[in-house]
C-alpha cells in the first residue's frame, strides 16, 4: 500500500446552488446519509460518481473524516490513475493505494459473466479490513440509482460486505450527478463513463494483463486522435471499435483509418473494425441470456 499525503481543504465547501427543488432535497439527503455515517473510506477510481461523492463527503464531514482508496492495478489505465491522484490533491484529500491483486484469482481472469462480482469482492475486502485497522465506521461506494437497473454483478459484493452506498440511498441518478457536479465546479461532470479495462474484454477471453494493456493502448492512441467516449472491445485477434455514430464517418476517414489500423496492429491486434452500432454501455452482456444474467447477480 502506498500512501499520498495532502495538504487540507476547508472542512465544510459552498452547498451547490441548484435549480431543481427535487435535486437540493436528494442533495440534502445525502448530507444526512453521510452525517450519520462517520468517518469513512471512499471507494475512489476518479470516474463522476465516485469524484462527487468524494468531494461532498469531504464537504459534509471534514477531510479529517474522510480517507479516498483508490485501486491500482493493470485494469486502471495509468492515465485515470494519475488524474484521479490530482484531483484528490486538488480538494486536500489523502490517497491510500492499494493493490487488490485481482489477477491472482482465477474467477476473476475466467472472465465469466460473473467476473465484476469477484474483482469487486477482492477490492471490498482491502477496504473493509483497513476500515477495521485504522478504525473507520464504514466504507461507501459510488453506486447510483441507475445501477439498479443494470447488469452489475458487483452490487452483490458491495452487500456481501456491508459497504454502504449514499448515492442511491439518496436516490441520485447519474444526470443528477453530473447536474451536481458542474455546480460544484469539478472536472468530471462531463467526463464519459469510464469502467475498468476487463470490461472491454469479451466474456469467455481470459483476463491478461496483456490484453489489459492492449486496450488501454489502444484507446489512449484514440484520444489522442480526438475521439471522446468510444471503447476498444477485445475479441482475441480483433479489436472492435465503438464510437458514436456521428463519429464512425471521421474514424473510417482517411488519415485517422490507416493511423488506427497500424497502430492496433502493432499492439497485437489483427483485424481492426468498428462497429455500426455504435457506442453503447455495456454491449458485451448483449449476447447474455436473462439465466446467464441472473446466475450472475
Amino acid at each position: 500500500m502506498v500512501e499520498h499525503g495532502f495538504r487540507k481543504a476547508g472542512v465544510v465547501g459552498p452547498t451547490p446552488t441548484i435549480g431543481c427543488v427535487n435535486l437540493q432535497e436528494k442533495y440534502n439527503s445525502l448530507q444526512q446519509i453521510l452525517n450519520k455515517l462517520g468517518k469513512v473510506i471512499v471507494a475512489y477510481s476518479g470516474g463522476v460518481d465516485s469524484t462527487f461523492l468524494l468531494k461532498t463527503a469531504v464537504d459534509t464531514l471534514g477531510p479529517e473524516n474522510i480517507l479516498a482508496c483508490i485501486a491500482k492495478g493493470p485494469s486502471l489505465p495509468q492515465s485515470q490513475y494519475s488524474q484521479a491522484i490530482e484531483m484528490a490533491k486538488n480538494m486536500g484529500i489523502k490517497v491510500q493505494t492499494v493493490e487488490p491483486n485481482e489477477l491472482a484469482d482465477e474467477k476473476f481472469t475466467a472472465n465469466n459473466p460473473d467476473r465484476c462480482f469477484h474483482c469487486k469482492s477482492h477490492l471490498l475486502s482491502v477496504l473493509t479490513r483497513l476500515a477495521k485497522e485504522k478504525k473507520f465506521d464504514c466504507v461507501v461506494c459510488g453506486h447510483n440509482l441507475n445501477d439498479k437497473d443494470d447488469f452489475r454483478p458487483g452490487n452483490r459484493a458491495a452487500k456481501i460486505f456491508g459497504i454502504r452506498s449514499p448515492l442511491m440511498e439518496a436516490e441520485l441518478t447519474k444526470d443528477d450527478i453530473r447536474q451536481l457536479s458542474r455546480q460544484l465546479n469539478l472536472p468530471t461532470a462531463e467526463s464519459p463513463a469510464s469502467p475498468c479495462l476487463a470490461s472491454r474484454i469479451s466474456y469467455g477471453l481470459e483476463i491478461t494483463e496483456k490484453r489489459l494493456k492492449q486496450i488501454e493502448d489502444a484507446e489512449e492512441f484514440l484520444k489522442k486522435l480526438g475521439f471522446v467516449e468510444f471503447r476498444v472491445r477485445h475479441h482475441g485477434d480483433i479489436a472492435r471499435i465503438e464510437v458514436h455514430p456521428e463519429d464512425i464517418e471521421k474514424i473510417i476517414a482517411e488519415p485517422a483509418c490507416s493511423l488506427i489500423v497500424e497502430k492496433l496492429k502493432s499492439l497485437g491486434f489483427k483485424f481492426i473494425t468498428v462497429d455500426l452500432q455504435g457506442f453503447r454501455s455495456g454491449s458485451l452482456n448483449e449476447p447474455l441470456t436473462e439465466k446467464q444474467k441472473q446466475k450472475s447477480l
